[in-house]
């Protein structure tokens, strides 16, 4: 089985996120990770698997790991062509550009990154509400209306980066626009009017990470809970205050897994880092963590696991790539594949089904079966690196490599 070797910065893609939504009752995928940021994907599994997907079209469309979106009859795709960063609508059905709208967004990687590191962007899309809302590499924060792509709005690149610079994806809640800008040192959680684009809270307690955030009802309070540099914290969706702050540096700076959120309980993990859950209880005014487990058999990086009944599916980097399944109740190891599957994979899930997508471009589709690392098919559905996520709709499959989108069908 081939495997290829890309730099580690360039999979942050894989770590970018967008907003919280209602559960759809369609195959819309409008946001980083689906409706509801956890994977899920709205899919029709056939019978039996064919030997082989059937390709129906594929785009240049540019530079980039952000994952495209889908939603109705569209799929929006965010990249770069030379000194432009693009966002685009094309027809799901041919592929064919509906529009176009490109902005200069002149970008250098930062010699302390890799000579790898790439020009992204990095950061899905967000579709809320009839806009879209991008991240660019630099830190440009932008929307767009969705119908016809004029540029509603857009925030200038601050003045200092994070090192590998932006992968998270905004997360749009109750009318805001949610992204943590700037650089380590100086970086603050902001929410931006998501209309006018004006700042109605921001909170500078600690630099950005790559992961990106969720909105969580915990101990009756919304609120957005993220990685930053050296904390997971949670602050009000609506006013930004912090409630609550969880140490967790991990080496590298390299805060990117996206936190899953398991009835009350949040998974989380990070380079080098035990898979970990806990829950955050409210005493009066004060907020305290409890650890409900801890597993060292494994650990998340740039790949954030898919609960599937009451079991966690993902991938490790231990082992030169090890995927895993967890009890996401006790933490109690399931079961681990063999070793050497490669350098990262993207994982979504849909009904008692999960799929992992390589990053050497090879589609793993298994059941969730807690007993073993149970495997129906395998497909290829590129010719260069994928690290951006595929995203599942009906019986679609839209794959981005470093350059293109391709659909792929059942039949």
């Amino acid at each position: 089985m081939r495997r290829r070797t890309v730099a580690f910065v360039v999979a942050l893609a894989v770590c970018g996120l967008a907003p919280a939504v209602a559960q759809r009752a369609n195959t819309d995928w409008p946001q980083w990770r689906g409706a509801n940021r956890d994977g899920l994907a709205v899919f029709t599994a056939p019978a039996s698997w064919p030997e082989r997907l059937t390709q129906r079209w594929k785009v240049e469309v540019g530079l980039g790991y952000a994952a495209p979106i889908t939603v109705g009859d569209r799929v929006y795709a965010f990249s770069r062509q030379d000194d432009n960063e693009v966002m685009r609508a094309l027809d799901a059905s041919t592929g064919k550009t509906i529009w176009e709208t490109k902005y200069v967004a002149t970008f250098k990687p930062n010699p302390a990154a890799t000579r790898t590191h790439g020009t992204g962007p990095k950061s899905t899309p967000t579709f809320a509400d009839g806009r879209l809302y991008t991240l660019g590499m630099s830190g440009m924060v932008t929307a767009f209306d969705a119908a016809a792509g004029k540029l509603l709005w857009q925030k200038p690149a601050p003045a200092v980066e994070p090192l590998y610079h932006t992968a998270m994806s905004p997360l749009v809640d109750r009318g805001l626009a949610i992204v943590h800008v700037g650089g380590h040192n100086n970086g603050a959680l902001t929410a931006f009017d998501a209309r006018t684009g004006e700042v109605r809270w921001s909170w500078n307690g600690d630099g950005p990470a790559y992961g990106s955030p969720v909105v969580a009802e915990l101990g009756g309070t919304r609120q957005v809970v993220t990685f930053t540099q050296d904390n997971l914290v949670g602050v009000s969706a609506a006013t930004g205050e912090l409630l609550w702050k969880r140490p967790y540096a991990v080496r590298a700076t390299r805060n990117a897994v996206t936190p899953i959120l398991h009835g009350q309980t949040l998974i989380i993990s990070g380079l080098g880092m035990p898979v970990t859950a806990f829950r955050m209880i409210k005493r009066g005014e004060q907020w305290t963590s409890e650890t409900v487990w801890e597993n060292n058999d494994v650990t998340m990086d740039m790949s954030t696991g898919v609960v599937v009944g009451s079991s966690l599916f993902g991938f490790s980097p231990r082992n030169s790539g090890q995927f895993f399944g967890v009890d996401a109740t006790t933490g109690q190891t399931l079961w681990l594949s063999e070793g050497r599957q490669g350098e990262n994979a993207a994982v979504v899930r849909s009904g008692d089904l999960w799929f992992a997508l390589e990053a050497d471009a090879e589609l793993i589709v298994a059941r969730g079966n807690p007993k073993q690392f149970e495997i129906l098919r395998r497909y290829t559905v590129a010719d260069s690196a994928t690290w951006a996520q595929p995203v599942l709709s009906g019986q679609r499959v839209f794959v981005k490599d470093v350059n293109s989108i391709t659909l792929w069908t059942l039949n």
